[in-house]
């Protein structure tokens, strides 16, 4: 269930599964990031769609004390953490395996920046192959009112409302000024996730998932995220749910979600075998 220092699940498949739905291949392993506040319970249900479709699955969600104040902070603490989820595809030995990510809110995607990132520039992972990641409801850029909600929710119902309304505003004026008021500066320190991965998107394929009705992410953000992935040249696609609150699409649209996803990891795996056979061809010749 995880190691002294990150509390993570990991799920293997039933062998039979396994081979029902990739038949001697090596089956994906998706690693799914949560969203701030995210209990594993929540992330069950959907590393449930992949496990029924004989994918290894590794569940992940970052402290809320990472996400909210450190990274913003200029603390790259999830770098480290990133590193550690990466070593776990080792230490389990599916190092081979396709990777897949299924990533959530900000809280999951600033994971994901720095394992993007250590992707392109570490040595000892750039081995890995990563075939493609699905979004949900990110990314959002400077959203001070949107970041409150999420800190609020994340909080749950039992704080005490003193206590919540002085963190708030704590929160608030020190994200208003370190992303807002003095980004311009502070960005040559430690950019956000949302800058460096739209300047630098990683070169798999890419499906974001989220609704104009989110009001923690601005559905403006993630289409220009989107756009600029695709003027880079990557593969990207995406969907509006339209009417879904901030990561409630596979609650309000289970069926849909899942068809959307699965299909999606099947394109891109198809796409990772083709681009593997013409390298063998491109060698033989």
């Amino acid at each position: 269930m995880g190691d002294a220092d990150i509390d993570y699940n990991i799920v293997f498949p039933e062998s039979f599964i396994t081979e029902r739905h990739w038949q001697g291949s090596k089956e994906p392993v998706v690693i799914l990031l949560g969203w701030a506040g995210c209990k594993d319970k929540h992330l069950t249900k959907y590393s449930s769609i992949y496990n029924e479709r004989g994918c290894i699955t590794v569940r992940y969600t970052a402290p809320l004390k990472t996400v909210f104040i450190s990274e913003p902070f200029g603390y790259k603490e999830l770098k480290t953490t990133a590193h550690k989820l990466l070593e776990l595809l080792y230490d389990y030995e599916v190092e081979n395996n396709p990777i897949f990510f299924h990533i959530f809110s900000n809280g999951g995607f600033m994971l994901y920046r720095y394992m993007a990132e250590l992707l392109a520039s570490h040595k000892r992972f750039s081995t890995l192959v990563v075939v493609g990641a699905v979004v949900d409801s990110a990314p959002g850029s400077q959203n001070v009112r949107g970041a409150l909600r999420a800190i609020r929710a994340s909080l749950g119902p039992n704080i005490n409302v003193v206590v919540l309304y002085f963190l708030l505003a704590l929160f608030a004026c020190m994200v208003f000024l370190l992303r807002v008021v003095l980004y311009s500066v502070t960005k040559y320190i430690h950019k956000n996730h949302y800058d460096a991965m739209q300047d630098q998107p990683p070169a798999w394929p890419q499906l974001y998932l989220y609704s104009r009705a989110d009001r923690v992410i601005r559905h403006r953000d993630v289409e220009l995220m989107v756009k600029a992935v695709e003027e880079k040249g990557v593969r990207v696609d995406s969907f509006d749910f339209g009417t879904s609150d901030h990561v409630s699409l596979f609650r309000d649209f289970p069926q849909e979600y899942s068809s959307r996803c699965l299909a999606f990891l099947a394109s891109c795996m198809q796409n990772a075998a083709g681009t593997q056979k013409k390298q063998r061809l491109s060698v033989a010749n």
